[in-house]
């Protein structure tokens, strides 16, 4: 059973005191992205993670959301850890916060979600109407402010990817062993596109976040159900919603496109690439503007985009954006020394994604302060009571993001690491996807980022042991945009980007 939809949601928006135009109905014209007047569109943007679909990094816990959820429900109850969530998830993003974004000429947001809002994996056939109303109270917020809405499905059922942001607790895609789980997703997919089939607020659907299928095509490119699915999944939303844009993300975390070459291109398909660098980051080489590494962001992103090229289709980068340093941590002299590299890098990929009209969404709006455009205060109450738990994490190692410097742990990981190598003949040490992945990677992605931090998830639920309904709305209330402080270098940089659209 799937909720009404009958009734038209989200209604025309309101030309505000953002200065953004009304939002239309758009489409794909050749290579640009247009709205009804043949006028071409920039999306310009970022996206709300750690709101409907919950990161580690970005809220402070450990290990994968459904985890940190049953945590604090054995904590407090599941009535009142319910409560928090709801008033986390109604704090974390209100008009104040899009009135802010649209202030910087921003004119798109992604908006994550994760499929538990919508399916109970124990009554997968009735979809429920919260998820919906969550998604409805966010589209409202951008449509009274003229902000376009990327609805993106982040975590489905199985999990799209090996990794822990899509939510299934394991280090394996199941998604794509069980049609099944499949099956939900269109279910969804086609629930949602009844819903909003005639927003113009909706600049399309991105329906698998970073997808990465182990299966090889004939010409032996990984991502063979990864293109049927999507043949699958186009034909569907389009029986019910033939107007909107799709966003398909490539193969491999949304890196690798050869597979879709031995398949016809989907109509009115924007094909989405993430462009995240590791000279952004904490560990490895830094950016310090040198002609090669700019030679080298450039062949990177043309790498990534060279099936958009070479088939004349909208280019849009769905995630990408550095790793800021914490002067808590290191100091204001060291911080600012480390940010300037990566404030230099974010503007050389800006100006490239520039030279050719790329549409873009930064990756990430709102955390704890680690990437995002702002970010809760230190002095809020939330900050007070996790900073203790953030910095052990740090410390063990658990949140590959939010890792800066993983020694501690390094005598022990290393020699576990070393031993698990001579039981493996080192030619298989490469074998298995994704191959981008080490094999000390693999290795710690299960140890460290699954089971280690399930385990020490349970030490950030006991903080909240005995929390009333007002304690908690005051926790909550942290992530509300008058509590949270603006990263002004960073906005400085898309705002002088956005208004050269």
């Amino acid at each position: 059973m799937v909720p009404s939809a009958n009734k038209v949601v989200n209604g025309t928006p309101r030309i505000t005191d953002g200065g953004l135009p009304p939002c239309t109905m758009l489409h794909v014209d050749g290579t640009r992205i247009v709205n009804p007047a043949g006028e071409t569109v920039i999306l310009k943007g970022a996206g709300i993670g750690g709101f409907l679909n919950m990161e580690n990094f970005i809220t402070g816990f450990a290990g994968h959301e459904h985890e940190h959820r049953a945590q604090l429900a054995s904590v407090l109850g599941q009535k009142k850890a319910e409560y928090f969530f709801d008033r986390l998830i109604h704090h974390f993003f209100t008009d104040a916060d899009a009135a802010y974004f649209a202030s910087l000429g921003l004119n798109c947001i992604r908006l994550p979600f994760n499929y538990r809002h919508f399916i109970d994996d124990m009554s997968p056939n009735v979809l429920k109407p919260g998820g919906f109303a969550l998604l409805d109270r966010c589209v409202d917020i951008c449509a009274r402010h003229n902000i376009y809405v990327v609805l993106d499905l982040h975590a489905v059922p199985g999990g799209q990817n090996q990794d822990w942001h899509c939510d299934s607790g394991a280090a394996r895609a199941q998604f794509w062993d069980f049609k099944d789980h499949q099956d939900r997703v269109v279910q969804l997919w086609e629930a949602l596109a009844r819903r909003y089939g005639r927003n113009p607020v909706i600049a399309g659907y991105n329906p698998l976040n970073e997808p990465a299928d182990p299966t090889m095509t004939d010409n032996g490119f990984y991502g063979a159900r990864l293109v049927r699915f999507c043949a699958r999944i186009e034909k569907a939303i389009r029986a019910i919603d033939p107007d909107h844009m799709l966003f398909i993300d490539g193969n491999t975390y949304a890196m690798d496109f050869r597979a879709f070459t031995e398949s016809p291109l989907l109509p009115n398909t924007v094909y989405a690439c993430h462009d995240y660098n590791k000279m952004g980051f904490p560990t490895g080489q830094q950016y310090e503007g040198t002609k090669s590494q700019r030679e080298y962001l450039r062949s990177s992103f043309e790498r990534k985009v060279k099936f958009m090229r070479e088939n004349n289709v909208p280019i849009w980068n769905g995630e990408f954006g550095p790793v800021y340093d914490d002067e808590r941590r290191v100091g204001s002299a060291a911080a600012a020394e480390t940010n300037a590299k990566r404030f230099a890098l974010l503007k050389e990929q800006l100006s490239i994604y520039a030279e050719t009209g790329v549409s873009w969404s930064i990756w990430l709006y709102k955390d704890i302060g680690y990437q995002g455009m702002v970010y809760v205060d230190p002095e809020t109450p939330y900050m007070k009571l996790i900073q203790p738990f953030v910095t052990r994490k740090q410390e063990l190692g658990l949140d590959f993001w939010g890792v800066v410097d993983k020694s501690g742990v390094e005598g022990v990981y290393g020699p576990f690491i070393s031993g698990l190598k001579t039981m493996v003949p080192e030619v298989y040490h490469s074998v298995k996807y994704p191959k981008v992945w080490s094999f000390d990677r693999h290795v710690e992605r299960v140890v460290r980022e699954c089971l280690m931090s399930e385990y020490v998830g349970w030490e950030m639920a006991e903080l909240f042991r005995g929390k009333t309904e007002e304690e908690l709305e005051v926790l909550a209330s942290s992530f509300a945009m008058e509590n949270c402080k603006q990263r002004d270098e960073l906005s400085a940089i898309l705002r002088e980007d956005a208004i050269s659209r």
